[in-house]
């Protein structure tokens, strides 16, 4: 935008040059000339270029097919172990993919509020789970926040199909029962923004609040869209990731409907091989990662630790 000028236009009768130099056609005839002159000079903002908002990652948080542990989920992935199984949450016998990254045993105790927990989509209690746990990494737990303006802490935790359980019970009773049996949170549960909602209002945060949905690069565009915002100096704080849990009937039919999964039933662990020739597609996993991050400057004047450097970012 730097030297963009705009124009100022003037519209006057054509002169006609029949009649003399200096005389003008009648403007009854609808025939004119513009000039035009220029603006002064404009620019668009410019965005702040202060050093010392690095963006850093001070902590991180998860929920994974191997559990809610960072440090353990990552032994795994380094042990070669794989989560991929036969779904077992409802029968899948019918499908011609019947296997996934499919989480078992989970529960929200001691994260989600127990009035609230039997209410919520899986996707929103994981984001909340995980959201939570980073902020315990980050030594930011409930009893830690006083230190904290709450007005400059965000969160965005996107969701590429956010809550689909919801929405497919939802059209069930429909069908079965009728519109008025339908639950009032029916449409909250199911936006893909809710989690990032919920997360804040059990904290305060009123920074920016928001959600991402793009496919399967949802969390990366979370995480670029949170460092902007403090680079930009809009907030100290956010927290960012990405939430999903669409390993339901509905979720899976629309996946095999792609022709986009895997149909090795007979060796799921195998499955996932991009570049092999063979290769067949992929399978459906769930889960949530959450990342907490501020700017080092802020860090500097803290005791908070330093997990790694945000530098620069592609999707």
């Amino acid at each position: 935008m730097e030297g963009l000028q705009s124009l100022t236009l003037h519209a006057y009768p054509l002169r006609n040059p029949n009649n003399g130099a200096g005389r003008r056609r009648s403007a009854a005839k609808g025939v004119f000339f513009v000039s035009a002159t220029a603006a002064p000079k404009v620019s668009a903002p410019q965005r702040q270029k202060d050093p010392k908002k690095r963006v850093v990652i001070t902590g991180m948080g998860l929920v994974s097919v191997f559990g809610n542990d960072v440090d353990g989920y990552y032994d795994k992935l380094l042990s070669g172990e794989s989560g991929i199984t036969a779904i077992d949450s409802f029968d899948a016998s019918q499908f011609s993919t019947r296997f996934a990254g499919q989480i078992r045993g989970f529960s929200g105790e001691g994260y989600i509020f127990s009035k609230n927990d039997h209410r919520l989509d899986d996707c929103i209690r994981y984001c909340i789970v995980a959201g939570k746990k980073a902020l315990e990494s980050a030594n930011l737990a409930a009893g830690s926040l006083s230190k904290i303006d709450k007005k400059r802490v965000g969160v965005i935790v996107g969701s590429g199909m956010g809550g689909v359980k919801v929405l497919s019970d939802g059209t069930q009773t429909l069908i079965e029962k009728g519109h008025k049996k339908i639950t009032p949170f029916l449409i909250p549960y199911a936006n893909t923004s809710m989690g990032s909602r919920l997360l804040a209002i059990d904290f305060g945060f009123m920074g920016p609040n928001y959600s991402i949905s793009t496919a399967c690069a949802t969390s990366n565009y979370c995480f670029y869209a949170a460092a902007n915002h403090i680079r930009k100096g809009e907030a100290d704080l956010m927290i960012a990731g990405g939430t999903e849990a669409g390993i339901n009937p509905l979720g899976l039919a629309g996946f095999v409907a792609c022709r986009a999964l895997s149909q090795r039933n007979d060796d799921p662990k195998t499955a996932s091989r991009p570049w092999d020739k063979d290769r067949d597609g992929f399978f459906m996993g769930e889960g949530a990662g959450v990342l907490v991050s501020l700017h080092s400057s802020y860090v500097l004047l803290s005791s908070y630790k330093v997990i790694v450097s945000m530098n620069a970012y592609t999707s």
